[in-house]
C-alpha cells in the first residue's frame, strides 16, 4: 500500500491497536494533558464548561434531518447549509497537499489513515493531488502549531488539511493558514474560528451523548448506577460527549459518576472492579469504544452480570457484544470522514461549491445491525473502526487488515 509522504511520529503506531484509545483521541492529546484522573481522584467534571444549550438543540435536530448526497456514498453527504464558493481555485493543474495531522495514536485514527491514503492513491492516478505531504505532530500542541507553520512558510502548499490536536490552541495556527489565502479544510475536531474553506465533521459530540445516553435510560431504572468512562479532557468532540449524556442522566434520575482513563485498558478494569466493590453497577457509558473489552472483563472477573453498556463501532467492542449477549448499543463518530478532505479537494480544483460546515452522517449500530456489520468486516483486526467506508477504494481489504 502506498503512504503520502509523511515527517512525525509514525514508526510502530500500528502495534497500538487493541491498547490504546478510539474515537478520537490519546493521552496528551486534546488539552495536552498525560494524566488519567478521575472525580475521585481529585479530578473535575468539566462538562458545565462545555455545555451550549443552542448547540445542544441543533445537533438533536440534526440527528434526524434529511443529508443531501447519495446515502451509499455517505462521506459524501451533507446537511443543506451555506456554501463556499471555491472557483478562485479552480485549477488543471495536479495541487500539493499539506496535512498536518494529531496523531495516528490509536486505532481510530490509524483506520482512518489508512483510508485517506488509499483514497490519496485514487486521486494521484487521475492527477487531481500531486502528492500529499504530511506532518504527524504525535498529540502535541506546540508540535502541530510548529508544523502548520512550517507548512505556511517552507510546504509550497496549494491547500492545506488540518485535523487539530486541541481546540483552543490550534485556531491561531489555522488562522495563519487561511491568511495565505490558499483553501484550508479542518477536518474531525474544530478549532474556534470559522475561516477555513470548509470544516468536515459527523454530526458531533452531542449527538453522540444523546443517543447512548437516551438508550441506558431506556435499559435502566431511575436511580440505577452508571460508570462514565472517559478518554480524557479539552477535546470539543470528547467533552460535548459526556455534557450530553449528563444532562440526560441527571434528568432521568440516573447515578452517574465519571472517570478519566487515559485510554488505558488496565485502569479502566480498575475503574470498574473498585466500583463493583463499592456496590452494583447497571450500566457502562464511554466516549470512546476501543476499551470496552477491558470494562467487560472486569465484569467477569467479579463473577456479576454484564452491565447495560455503549461501546462504539471498533470490532473488538462489537465482538463482545455479540459473544456475550449484554445489551448495547455502538455510537460511531463516522470514521469514512477521512476520506472527505481529499475529495474536498477534489470539488475544490474543479470549482465547485462546498459546504461551509459540512456536516456527515452519524448513525450507531443496533443489535439488529450488529450482524451485518460483523460480517461486512470479517477477518478486520480487533482495532479496526466498521463504518470505515473503504469497502470500495484499492487496497481492500489487505490495506487494513495488514495494518
Amino acid at each position: 500500500m502506498r503512504r503520502s509522504k509523511i515527517t512525525g511520529v509514525l514508526a510502530g503506531v500500528a502495534v497500538l491497536a487493541v491498547l490504546t484509545a478510539c474515537s478520537t483521541e490519546e493521552p496528551d492529546e486534546e488539552t495536552g494533558a498525560t494524566d488519567s484522573t478521575s472525580e475521585e481522584e481529585g479530578g473535575e467534571s468539566s462538562s458545565d464548561e462545555w455545555f451550549v444549550q443552542a448547540d445542544y438543540d441543533e445537533q438533536e435536530q440534526q440527528m434526524t434531518a434529511t443529508f443531501e448526497g447519495n446515502p451509499d456514498e455517505p462521506w459524501l453527504q451533507y446537511i443543506d447549509g451555506p456554501m463556499t464558493d471555491t472557483s478562485q481555485f479552480a485549477t488543471q493543474e495536479a495541487m500539493k497537499v499539506c496535512f498536518a495531522n494529531a496523531s495516528i495514536s490509536n486505532p481510530w485514527r490509524q483506520t482512518g489513515w489508512i483510508t485517506m491514503n488509499q483514497q490519496l492513491e485514487v486521486l494521484e492516478e487521475s492527477g487531481v493531488i500531486s502528492e500529499m505531504e504530511t506532518r504527524d505532530a504525535g498529540d502535541d500542541d506546540n508540535t502541530q502549531i510548529a508544523d502548520i507553520d512550517y507548512f505556511i512558510s517552507e510546504g509550497n502548499c496549494d491547500v492545506f488539511i488540518i485535523s487539530p490536536n486541541s481546540t483552543a490552541a490550534l485556531t491561531p495556527a489555522v488562522e495563519r493558514a487561511c491568511d495565505t489565502g490558499k483553501p484550508v479544510i479542518v477536518f474531525d475536531r474544530g478549532v474556534e474560528t470559522d475561516c477555513a474553506t470548509t470544516f468536515i465533521h459527523p454530526i458531533g459530540g452531542y449527538a453522540w451523548g444523546i443517543a447512548t445516553a437516551n438508550f441506558l435510560v431506556d435499559n435502566l431504572e431511575e436511580g440505577d448506577r452508571v460508570i462514565a468512562l472517559r478518554i480524557l479532557p479539552g477535546v470539543d468532540v470528547l467533552e460535548t460527549r459526556w455534557a450530553a449524556a449528563e444532562k440526560i442522566f441527571e434528568e432521568n434520575g440516573i447515578e452517574a459518576e465519571d472517570h478519566f482513563t487515559g485510554a488505558d485498558p488496565a485502569e479502566i478494569k480498575k475503574i470498574i472492579t473498585d466500583a463493583l466493590v463499592q456496590g452494583e453497577v447497571h450500566g457502562v457509558w464511554m466516549d470512546a469504544g476501543d476499551g470496552a473489552v477491558a470494562a467487560i472483563e472486569a465484569f467477569e472477573d467479579q463473577g456479576v452480570e454484564y452491565p447495560v453498556m455503549t461501546g462504539e463501532d471498533e470490532m473488538s467492542f462489537l465482538r463482545a457484544w455479540e459473544e456475550t449477549g449484554l445489551t448495547g448499543l455502538a455510537p460511531v463518530y463516522s470514521n469514512f470522514q477521512w476520506r472527505t478532505p481529499l475529495l474536498a479537494v477534489e470539488k475544490i480544483a474543479k470549482g465547485e461549491e462546498i459546504p461551509a460546515e459540512w456536516v456527515l452522517p452519524q448513525e450507531p449500530i443496533t443489535e439488529d445491525e450488529r450482524a451485518q456489520y460483523l460480517e461486512a468486516n470479517e477477518g478486520m483486526p480487533e482495532g479496526h473502526y466498521a463504518k470505515f467506508g473503504g469497502e470500495d477504494l484499492p487496497g481492500y481489504p489487505d490495506a487494513w487488515q495488514d495494518r
